[in-house]
């Protein structure tokens, strides 16, 4: 991994190694899932104006992937979420877990105590 990978704000190929970058990066840490998804519906909102697909801006299909991604979380997964804004802008959001991470458990959580 090039060391450069840790300090950037590009998303990771696998969401787990969202956990190697600094705490400075992370935006929360909530103990329950609802909580998180509830931050994640905030932050799609926020975005889905300038989304560059009218179908992905359907208050309909936001609430689905906010209620699949506290699903996923409640099973203690990641969620990784994706969007083409209008012009050539990529919104990327993560939730990953830290209780430890499923698919990485030797990963340490970056901030003491997050869940």
């Amino acid at each position: 991994m090039a060391a450069e990978f840790a300090v950037t704000g590009i998303p990771p190929l696998q969401t787990a190694h969202w956990l190697i970058k600094p705490a400075s990066m992370i935006r929360g840490t909530w103990e329950e899932p609802k909580e998180a998804g509830e931050w994640l519906g905030l932050q799609l909102a926020e975005f889905a104006p300038r989304f560059a697909s009218g179908g992905e801006r359907k208050v309909t299909r936001l609430l689905f992937l906010v209620g699949a991604a506290v699903e996923r979380l409640t099973w203690g997964m990641d969620v990784s979420l994706g969007h083409y804004l209008k012009g050539t802008v990529f919104h990327s959001v993560a939730l990953v877990t830290c209780s430890p991470n499923l698919s990485a458990p030797d990963l340490p959580c970056p901030v003491s105590g997050s869940a």
